[in-house]
């Protein structure tokens, strides 16, 4: 008996970090995939084409005798094709990051959902009644409550706080 409820203290000391990792590491990944959507290298050309188009633009404003008109035409034509070929790269760009963050999506939601039917009846973790005095009810949610004056908490409140501190630490994280 008593070996069971210390493997099942163990299983609950480890639940908590191991839950919190995972929607972690999802928050984390999901934020780098934001903030490296493009590379360097793809950033460089798409600004060396915009510069490209001011500068035919520029050019083409300048020629404004009727003399000259075929040239600005010519000119603002170029100018035109080079923002089509802008717009297709960032259009490709664009499907491969929505692709991505679907992808993400679908993960973060099956893992929710496997640690869900885990974690269901189970505490996840205990922690002590005088901390989280006004919300005990709350956080021990389908868990049973109270134990020997420590809060038991469920797998459905612990899933909800660690998204909420997962997204401030990686807001944190990569605003530094």
């Amino acid at each position: 008996m008593m070996e069971a409820e210390a493997s099942e203290e163990r299983r609950r000391s480890i639940a908590a970090p191991f839950i919190f990792f995972i929607i972690f590491a999802f928050h984390f990944g999901s934020n780098w995939i934001e903030r490296h959507k493009k590379s360097r290298s793809e950033q460089e050309k798409e600004n060396q084409m915009r510069a490209q188009i001011k500068q035919l633009l520029r050019e083409a404003s300048t020629l404004s005798q009727p003399a000259t008109f075929a040239q600005a035409a010519k000119l603002r034509r170029q100018a035109a094709a080079k923002e089509r070929e802008l717009a297709k790269c960032q259009n490709v760009q664009n499907k491969d990051n929505a692709l991505y963050s679907k992808v993400l999506l679908i993960a973060r939601v099956l893992t929710y959902f496997v640690l869900l039917i885990w974690f269901w009846s189970v505490p996840v973790a205990t922690i002590s009644q005088q901390l989280v005095q006004p919300f005990g009810r709350l956080l021990s949610w389908r868990t049973g409550g109270f134990q020997n004056g420590n809060v038991i908490i469920g797998i459905i409140p612990w899933l909800i706080v660690s998204t909420r501190v997962s997204k401030v630490i990686c807001r944190l994280v990569y605003f530094k």
